[in-house]
This record gives structure tokens, sequence and C-alpha cells, in this order.
């Protein structure tokens, strides 16, 4: 039967007859089971009434009687054991039936998108990618020096205008004030002293005890 005008059935076909086969089997045999089930409480019930009427040649004829049919249930559950073991395998071989299809069709789903892959094309954007990535980030560094530089130059000039100003303050000049011109060398010790004003005046108006001190000596001298 596995044939029908010499095509063959699927396994899947296969399996699910064979599964209706003992499913259907199964059913006959707890029918029978059933059957003798009741078969055994009738007996027993025989028994006893012969019992109590003392006929004791129908006891023990009716207890071979359920003795057999014992027998036969028992024999009747481990068949449908059997029965229910060989559906086990057949879902078991269904299930690897079903793996290995799926497997199969992974196979071909995978084959065939390695064959769509284009390895070459994407080797060649991987390598633009990495050049172009490269040139940006050169440029990037490139306006990053220069927005340096012209940074750096202005804080500079900030930071050189600072110290001037902290040192003229210090020194107790301002930027609006004219710094004096410095003693030309060589000149006569009698101008010095002739003119000691002008060592406060050189000072730029600071008060400086130092200089204050000069000052009180060359006034000594002069008297």
């Amino acid at each position: 039967m596995g044939h029908i005008f010499g095509k063959e059935k699927p396994l899947k076909e296969v399996m699910r007859e064979n599964k209706r086969m003992i499913t259907r089997a199964v059913r006959e045999l707890d029918r029978e089971k059933m059957g003798l089930e009741r078969e055994e409480k009738r007996l027993t019930i025989e028994i006893k009434k012969a019992a109590k009427e003392q006929q004791m040649q129908s006891v023990k004829i009716m207890a071979k009687d359920l003795v057999r049919t014992r027998q036969y249930i028992t024999k009747f559950i481990e068949m449908r054991s059997h029965l229910q073991g060989c559906a086990l395998k057949l879902q078991t071989v269904k299930s690897h039936q079903a793996m290995a299809e799926a497997m199969k069709s992974t196979a071909t789903a995978m084959q065939k998108m390695n064959k769509a892959v284009d390895v070459p094309g994407i080797n060649k954007m991987m390598a633009d990618f990495e050049r172009e990535n490269a040139k940006t980030e050169m440029m990037q560094e490139i306006m990053g020096d220069a927005i340096d530089d012209v940074m750096g130059e202005e804080e500079n000039e900030e930071a050189e205008d600072q110290i001037v100003s902290q040192v003229l303050d210090e020194i107790g000049v301002s930027f609006g004030e004219e710094i004096p011109d410095a003693p030309v060398m060589g000149t006569s010790t009698a101008n010095t002293v002739g003119t000691p004003g002008k060592v406060a005046q050189i000072a730029g108006g600071v008060d400086d005890p130092a200089l204050s001190e000069l000052e009180a000596r060359l006034n000594n001298l002069k008297r």
C-alpha cells in the first residue's frame, strides 16, 4: 500500500496513516479490556453467589474462568503499552524528519544568501570607507590646528597685555602716564647734585623709601 498508481506516498502521509492505525488499535484494546473487566466483576459475583449456595463444582469452574479473564486483561494492558511505545517512536521519527527538513531548507537559504553577497564589492566598499574616513579625520585635524593657532595668538596678546598692566600697576605707572626717560650716562656729578628733585621725577612720582633716602643725602651734601 506504499504506492498508489506507481507513485510513492510522502513520508508524512505514511507516518500519519501508521499513527492512525496505532490509535485505532489502542482504542480497540481499551474496549476489549473494559469488556473483560465487566466479565471479571460478573464472575466474581457469580462465584460468591454459588459459594453461598454450596455449589462448589460451579465455583471451581467459574474460578478458572476468572483467572483466565484476569490473565487476558493483563495481556491487553501489555499490548496497549507496546502500541503506545510504537506511537512514541513514530513521533520521534517525525520530529527527526522535521528537523532534517528544517536544516535542509536553512542550508538552501544560506547557500542562496552567500551567492547573493558580493564579497569583492563589500571589500571595496570597506576600503573606500576607510580612505574617506582618513581624509575626514585629517581635515578635522588641520582645521583644529588652524583654529588653535588663531585662538592661541589672541590669548597670547591678552596675556601679554595683562602682564604689562600688572607690572605697571605694581610700579605705579598707568597707560595714561608717560614713562620718564632714563638718565644719560656720563653726566657730571654737579648736574646730578644740582637737581636732587629729578630723582623722584625719574621714578615717575613713585613714593619709594630708598629714593627718598637718596634724595635726603644729596640735600645734605649740597649744604
